[in-house]
């Protein structure tokens, strides 16, 4: 049986957890550590399958800390944008 390809290179929008960690570049147990902490999203469930949303996972990569950032002033500079 062959697999049908589409010929269109494009990322998956559901990650397992393994996938998600590597995506934005952590291992398994600090990624738990953020699902935890709230700094990543919870996972979705798709029948008996957990995923993570692509794009939700952007947007809270997107939130985190930038190294040798003021999270007040990133804050503050939000408000008056």
């Amino acid at each position: 049986m062959t697999k049908h390809q589409d010929g269109i290179a494009y990322a998956p929008r559901g990650l397992s957890r393994e996938e998600a960690a590597r995506y934005i570049g952590v291992g398994t147990t600090k990624f738990d550590e953020l699902v935890a902490g709230r700094r990543m999203p919870k996972p979705k469930r798709i029948d008996g399958r957990t995923v993570w949303d692509r794009v939700a996972l952007d947007a809270a990569f997107t939130d985190l800390p930038e190294e040798g950032g003021n999270r007040i002033d990133q804050l503050l500079a939000r408000r008056s944008a």
